[in-house]
């Protein structure tokens, strides 16, 4: 709508955009049509590891068990499933971690093993290297 000044009986000029509005939309329409669909996000070459970086690093997670073998002893240690002694546990640790990117053990303890032996088979697996480790319930 315009608004008057002045005389009512002259002309105003108005501008009609109904037909501009449907020639931008009919554009509109077209180049939607016309332009190939574009891709979301860019595209990158993301670097593989070679083969044999991943025969290092195996899947199997380190497991520390500590078995009972009486009161007032020592219990024995396993990494899976090789014995190890108290004192070669620390740099078979370390062996073990220096071909892994994920530094990640597991220790279980059986119920009758005290458990400051198993604060200690954390606390030497925490100094060879682990980020992070993890305790093993019984499975009932």
């Amino acid at each position: 709508m315009s608004m008057m000044v002045g005389a009512r009986g002259g002309r105003t000029p108005e501008i009609n955009v109904t037909p501009l509005i449907d020639v931008l939309l009919v554009l509109l329409i077209i180049f939607m049509v016309i332009l190939p669909e574009r891709h979301q996000g860019e595209e990158a070459l993301i670097p593989q590891p070679a083969l044999e970086t991943l025969a290092l690093s195996p899947l199997t997670p380190i497991v520390i068990q500590l078995k009972d073998v009486g009161e007032s002893k020592r219990p024995d240690l396993t990494i899976n499933t090789e014995k190890v002694q108290w004192d070669e546990l620390e740099a078979r640790l370390r062996a073990i971690y220096a071909q892994r990117d994920e530094r990640v053990a597991f220790v279980k303890g059986d119920p009758e093993v005290e458990f400051a032996y198993v604060a200690e088979a954390i606390d030497i697996t925490h100094h060879a290297g682990a980020d992070r480790v993890g305790l093993m319930g019984q499975k009932e």
